[in-house]
C-alpha cells in the first residue's frame, strides 16, 4: 500500500482492525486514544465527556464504561482491583455466550463508520478476552497496545485526581497486578492479534515516531499514512506538561517486598517497549513475576484477615448507628401532639428500640415518665 493519506484510500479496501488500548488508568491511555482518533481512527460514540481530571478528553466509548462497570459490580472487583482472585471473577464473565454476543452485536455496526476502531477504558484489561472474540467474530483483528508508565506517576497521579483513601501500597499492588495479568492477556499471534508497549515518555516526548511504530508494528494503515492536516491537530493536542505528576518509587514507601516486586516488574515491562524486547524469555520472567506477586498477596492476605474481620464489624457497627440515628431523626420530625396521641407503653417501647429510655422516675408534667 503506498504512502498516502488514509483519508485518499478507499476505506472499503482496507480489512477490520480493532485496537485495543490496555493499561492501567493514568498511565497515558487517553493520550494514545487521542492521538490515533485524531489521526482518523474510528472511537465508537458517544464518548465519555471531559472532566477536570483529563480536560483533552478521554476517547472512551461510553457504552463500553457502563458496560464494563456494571459486569465489575456484578463480580465486586474494583477498577484498580489488587486481588490476583479477581482476573477469576472477571474471567466467568468473559467465557459467558451471552456476554460475547452482546459485544459482538455492539461491536459490528460501528465498522460501517470506519475499519479501523479503537477501544480504550482503564477497566479493558479485566474482559480482553471476551473483547477478543467478539472482535474475531466480527472478522476484524484484534491489536493491542499496553501504556507503560512508572508506577509511582500512576499511583501519585490517582491520589492527586481521584481522591483515594485506600493509600500508596494498595495503589502500586494494583499496578502490579493489572499489568502482569495485561501481559499475559495480550500475547497472541495471527489472527488472534498483535500488541507493541508503548512508554507514555515517549508519547509525549515525540508522538509522531512513536504513533508510527505501532502502526507499522500493528499494520493500522490510517497510522501509517498520516493525513498533514490531521497531524497539526495532533500537534494541538499533545501537550508536554500534561506529565503533571513525577516522582519515584522510594516515594511511595512501600513494604520491602512489594517494593521489590514493583521495581522489577516496572523494569521488566520497560524492556518490552524496545525493538526486540517482546520475546519468549520475557514471557518467562514475566510468568515467573505473576507467580512471586500471587504468593505475596496469598501471604498478606492470610496473616491479615483480623484486620479485615474488624474492618467488618466496624462497617457493620457504624452501619447500625447510622440506621438508629436515621430512626430517632424521623421521630423527632413528628409532631408533639401526634406523639402524645400514642400510648404511654408504644412510647416506652419505641424509646427502647431506639436506645433512648428515660431514667426512672423521669418525664413531662402528666406524661408517662413512671
Amino acid at each position: 500500500m503506498s504512502a498516502r493519506a488514509i483519508d485518499e484510500l478507499d476505506p472499503e479496501g482496507l480489512p477490520r482492525q480493532v485496537l485495543f488500548v490496555a493499561g492501567a488508568g493514568r498511565s497515558g491511555t487517553s493520550t494514545l486514544a487521542g492521538i490515533v482518533s485524531r489521526l482518523g481512527m474510528h472511537v465508537p460514540l458517544p464518548e465519555v465527556p471531559a472532566d477536570d481530571s483529563n480536560p483533552r478528553g478521554f476517547s472512551e466509548p461510553q457504552w463500553v464504561v457502563d458496560v464494563h462497570d456494571e459486569w465489575l459490580a456484578e463480580t465486586l472487583v474494583q477498577v484498580s482491583d489488587s486481588r490476583p482472585s479477581a482476573w477469576f471473577d472477571t474471567g466467568r464473565v468473559c467465557s459467558r455466550e451471552p456476554a460475547r454476543h452482546r459485544v459482538t452485536q455492539w461491536l459490528e455496526p460501528h465498522f460501517d463508520v470506519h475499519p479501523e476502531l479503537v477501544i480504550k477504558d482503564p477497566r479493558l484489561s479485566w474482559f480482553l478476552g471476551l473483547w477478543r472474540v467478539a472482535a474475531i467474530r466480527t472478522g476484524a483483528r484484534p491489536v493491542f497496545a499496553t501504556m507503560l508508565r512508572p508506577p509511582a506517576e500512576v499511583v501519585g497521579s490517582k491520589q492527586k485526581y481521584y481522591a483515594n483513601k485506600l493509600g500508596s501500597a494498595h495503589l502500586a499492588a494494583g499496578w502490579v497486578n493489572m499489568l502482569l495479568h495485561t501481559e499475559r492477556a495480550t500475547r497472541g499471534t495471527g489472527q488472534d492479534g498483535a500488541r507493541v508497549f508503548v512508554r507514555y515518555e515517549d508519547l509525549l516526548t515525540d508522538w509522531v515516531q512513536t504513533t508510527m511504530r505501532v502502526g507499522e508494528a500493528l499494520d493500522l494503515q490510517t497510522l501509517v499514512n498520516m493525513d498533514s492536516e490531521r497531524i497539526r491537530d495532533v500537534h494541538r493536542f499533545i501537550d508536554p506538561t500534561l506529565r503533571r505528576v513525577n516522582q519515584s518509587l522510594a516515594d511511595l514507601g512501600l513494604p520491602k517486598r512489594l517494593h521489590e516486586l514493583t521495581a522489577a516488574t516496572w523494569e521488566e515491562l520497560d524492556k518490552l517497549a524496545d525493538d526486540g524486547g517482546d520475546t519468549p524469555a520475557a514471557h518467562e520472567t514475566f510468568d515467573q513475576l505473576r507467580a512471586a506477586y500471587v504468593d505475596l498477596y496469598e501471604e498478606a492476605e492470610a496473616i491479615s484477615r483480623s484486620t479485615a474481620l474488624h474492618a467488618r464489624l466496624e462497617g457493620r457497627r457504624n452501619a447500625e448507628r447510622d440506621a438508629a440515628r436515621e430512626a430517632r431523626s424521623l421521630v423527632d420530625r413528628v409532631p408533639h401532639d401526634v406523639r402524645a396521641a400514642i400510648p404511654p407503653s408504644v412510647r416506652r417501647g419505641m424509646r427502647k428500640a431506639l436506645g433512648r429510655e428515660r431514667p426512672a422516675g423521669e418525664g413531662h408534667p402528666g406524661g408517662d415518665g413512671k
